[in-house]
C-alpha cells in the first residue's frame, strides 16, 4: 500500500471516530432519562426484526462480548422493556423479546433524538447524505466480513 493509501484511509478513520464519538455524545444527551445508547440500540433493533433473537445472537449483531450484552439484557429487563424466556428446546439457552413497554421506550427515544439527527441531515443537505450512505454501508460490510473470517 502507498503512503498516500495509508495517509487517505488514517485519516478517513480518524473522522469515522471522532464523527462516532461526537454523535455517541450528541444523542446518549437527547435520550430520555435512564435510557443509554445501549439500550436504545438493542431496543431499536429489536424493533426493526420483530421476533425473538438469543443473547448471543444479540451480542454478534452488536460486536461486543457476551457479558456486555448480558449486562445490557439485564437492565432492560429490569426496567420491563424486554422479556427473557428459556429456550424449551436447550435449556442452556434463552430467547429475548422486546416488551410492549419496549416499543413504547423505543419510540420516545426516537422521538426525542430524531429531530437532533434530522437537523444534521438538514444542515449537510439530503442529497449530500444519500450520495455517502453507500460508501458506508459498503466500509461496514467490509469491516464485518474482516471481524467474521478473523
Amino acid at each position: 500500500m502507498s503512503d498516500k493509501t495509508e495517509d487517505l484511509a488514517v485519516t478517513l478513520f480518524g473522522e469515522l471516530f471522532m464523527a462516532d464519538q461526537l454523535a455517541r455524545n450528541r444523542i446518549s444527551k437527547a435520550l430520555p432519562k435512564g435510557m443509554e445508547l445501549s439500550h436504545f440500540s438493542v431496543l431499536n433493533h429489536l424493533v426493526r426484526l420483530n421476533e425473538e433473537r438469543t443473547p448471543g445472537q444479540l451480542a454478534r449483531a452488536f460486536h461486543v462480548t457476551r457479558g456486555a450484552m448480558t449486562n445490557t439484557l439485564a437492565k432492560l429487563e429490569w426496567a420491563g422493556h424486554i422479556h427473557v424466556r428459556p429456550d424449551w428446546d436447550d435449556a442452556r439457552q434463552k430467547f429475548v423479546a422486546i416488551s410492549p413497554s419496549g416499543r413504547q421506550a423505543r419510540d420516545a427515544a426516537v422521538a426525542s433524538v430524531a429531530p437532533l439527527i434530522g437537523e444534521v441531515v438538514k444542515s449537510l443537505g439530503s442529497e449530500r447524505v444519500r450520495a455517502v450512505l453507500p460508501v458506508l454501508r459498503e466500509l461496514r460490510l467490509r469491516l464485518e466480513r474482516d471481524d467474521a473470517q478473523a
